[in-house]
């Protein structure tokens, strides 16, 4: 499950270079900041070259426009979100499994605040550009997630709470931190939250989901 990026393809077909990745790393990081502090509309390709470092002439050659830059963007957090939820299986123990995703997931929101706030605006103001994502195969999958979950319920290693819940829970739980870092800032005194803010998030986290699933932590 991926979404097509209308970037600039190479006509080698060669894997590609570290220039080039170097390049498209700075526009995504460039385009992650402009996106979450102006939106979409707010937001121009000038700006985005000119915070990068690059000629817009160059801003063209690895995206041909703003909606593909915009979608690259996007793409980007949720492959990083899907390829976690991806590694848990019916196998697992459920205390390290889900400790292990929160962490992850918490990891993210520290990392990469800005690319999930601008999820959350997509998601906010419609998901038209998500459209083409959520589609019959995400459902699909966040089917095979959900079964993950009632396989753990089934052989008595977790409380039989809903699944589809359980991962709204987890999603909204570990993405608020980035989302709302503002308010959490603003009503705990802080100026911004810290590595150990997250971990000490994190790990209230772990402990509130696992208890309320009626899962011992891991040792």
């Amino acid at each position: 499950m991926s979404l097509e990026v209308p970037a600039h393809s190479s006509r080698t077909g060669k894997p590609a270079s570290r220039i080039r990745q170097k390049n498209e790393q700075a526009i995504i990081q460039a385009a992650e900041d402009e996106f979450a502090r102006h939106g979409y509309k707010g937001t121009s390709m000038n700006t985005i070259a000119a915070k990068a470092g690059l000629p817009k002439a160059n801003l063209h050659y690895y995206f041909t426009n703003k909606m593909g830059l915009y979608i690259a963007v996007l793409s980007n957090i949720l492959e990083l979100w899907d390829s976690t939820f991806n590694t848990l299986t019916p196998e697992d123990d459920p205390a390290e499994a889900l400790t292990r995703y929160i962490r992850t997931k918490m990891e993210f929101s520290r990392r990469q605040p800005q690319a999930s706030r601008i999820f959350a605006m997509e998601i906010i103001s419609g998901g038209e550009c998500l459209s083409e994502y959520f589609n019959q195969d995400y459902r699909a999958w966040f089917s095979s997630r959900a079964s993950v979950f009632q396989a753990w319920i089934d052989a008595g290693k977790m409380d039989p709470v809903d699944p589809v819940h359980l991962i709204f829970l987890l999603w909204g739980s570990t993405q608020h931190y980035a989302d709302f870092a503002t308010q959490i800032c603003r009503v705990t005194g802080r100026t911004k939250l810290t590595k150990h803010d997250m971990e000490d998030a994190g790990s209230n986290l772990i402990h509130i989901i696992l208890k309320g699933c009626g899962i011992k932590p891991a040792l």
